[in-house]
């Protein structure tokens, strides 16, 4: 089996560890009723062991992390009360003040330091990437974290690639993710590649997830960022605009809607988001239009859900917007329905 250890310590954020476990746990379930052997098991950790509280009050059991240490030379298996060594470690995040415990803990650094180096894949969920760029484990490679925490960590580690929009980065053996539920989304992706594409879908569905997301896109959606900018009364609005991609979308249509006139919406929706309401409508279909080419849609189906039919109009913007036809993107990224 393929052991997936999470590192917790004081006040980390839970659902950088349930959400994620959640996942794998999924995959054992859709594996057994195909018939097939469980693959992951799930562990927590911590620098001594015993009972971790969260950042919402609700504590955790864990190991000491010496248990998960490599067998002693001449050893093929873990001592007697000893777990066996990971071959996945993720590290948790937290809010600053019980993550800035963390990286001042060390025994905690102490105890990470020769397990990360042994394990076959290490990875961060949320600002847990400070934990890893602390011991020097990040030096060069591109990395994803919360959006809160990415000045932080681009000040203290210069030597680190921060990028501030995926919503995970695989470098190598290296796997981060951006804030909080985007570790279900890289946990999808880890499965992906573990097993595959249709048993993360199973478990994508089970979860209720409206769809497995491909690292590229951003931590902030432009429906999220437009809702944050824009409030009352055009949060309302954007959010009917992403669910009636298909339905026309003109200013006149969406003022009639916001019960304005067509001049007035348009100088106040520009106010609200910075974007004219053709550009953003535009881009949210664009938006959706990648993600349903990442996950095997047709082309010609992609056109039609997304309101942008017939598939001229889709690839013009396309092209227009991200410098490569929908067929080749979908070359590139897409996995199979």
């Amino acid at each position: 089996m393929h052991a997936i250890v999470f590192i917790v310590y004081p006040g980390f954020e839970l659902l950088d560890v349930s959400g994620p476990a959640s996942v794998f746990q999924g995959a054992n379930r859709a594996l057994s009723q195909a018939g097939r052997p469980a693959f992951y098991r799930v562990g927590l950790a911590s620098a001594l062991g015993g009972l971790v509280p969260s950042s919402c009050g609700l504590a955790v059991h864990t190991e000491p992390l010496a248990e998960h240490m490599e067998p002693l030379a001449g050893h093929t298996e873990p001592l007697a009360g000893r777990a066996p060594a990971p071959d996945t470690l993720l590290v948790a995040g937290a809010e600053r003040e019980p993550l800035g415990a963390a990286l001042r803990d060390a025994v905690l650094l102490a105890a990470l330091q020769p397990l990360a180096a042994s394990v076959q894949r290490l990875g961060s969920v949320c600002s847990g990437s400070l934990v890893l760029a602390a011991l020097g484990l990040l030096d060069g490679h591109r990395v994803a974290t919360h959006w809160d925490a990415c000045q932080p960590l681009a000040r203290a580690f210069p030597q680190v690639r921060v990028d501030p929009e995926s919503l995970y980065v695989v470098d190598g053996r290296l796997w981060t993710s951006a804030g909080v539920t985007m570790g279900i989304d890289m946990a999808l992706a880890m499965v992906a590649h573990d097993l595959d594409a249709q048993i993360a879908g199973d478990v994508a569905q089970r979860l209720v997830l409206y769809a497995r997301r491909p690292g590229y896109q951003s931590q902030f959606s432009p429906v999220l960022q437009a809702q944050i900018q824009a409030g009352h009364p055009f949060a309302d609005l954007i959010a009917w605009i992403d669910a009636h991609l298909d339905a026309p979308l003109d200013v006149g249509a969406l003022a009639e809607r916001a019960h304005m006139t067509e001049r007035t919406f348009h100088r106040k929706f520009v106010s609200a988001t910075g974007e004219t309401p053709a550009r953003f409508v535009e881009t949210v279909r664009l938006d959706a239009a990648r993600m349903l080419l990442a996950q095997g849609l047709a082309v010609k189906a992609v056109a039609t859900r997304v309101g942008l039919f017939p598939t001229s109009r889709l690839s013009l913007a396309f092209q227009r917007r991200f410098g490569v036809s929908p067929a080749l993107f979908q070359a590139l990224h897409g996995t199979p329905p």
